[in-house]
């Protein structure tokens, strides 16, 4: 089953830009899965058991390093990768 998963991260320090691009990055050298990003949160998509590991091993991850971090995630189980492309 394929889904969509929109997530925010946000580091609670003053040094917050370079852990979120981290992670991002991270995330994107995963060949698995797909991401699009944009100013406001990063979209993830691919198959429910390699998005939900990736997601798993990189939040981990950034919550050994900087415990105070909070993420928002919201998932869907469709694959919305091509709506958002059109997305007004």
């Amino acid at each position: 089953m394929k889904i969509s998963v929109d997530i925010s991260m946000y580091p609670l320090n003053e040094e917050y830009c370079q852990p979120i691009i981290d992670f991002i990055e991270a995330l994107d050298k995963i060949d698995s899965v797909s991401i699009q990003r944009n100013s406001m949160s990063t979209q993830i998509y691919g198959q429910y058991a390699e998005v939900m590991s990736a997601m798993n091993s990189e939040v981990e991850q950034v919550l050994q390093k900087l415990p105070e971090t909070v993420f928002v995630i919201k998932l869907i189980g469709t694959d919305r990768e091509k709506a958002n492309i059109h997305a007004c």
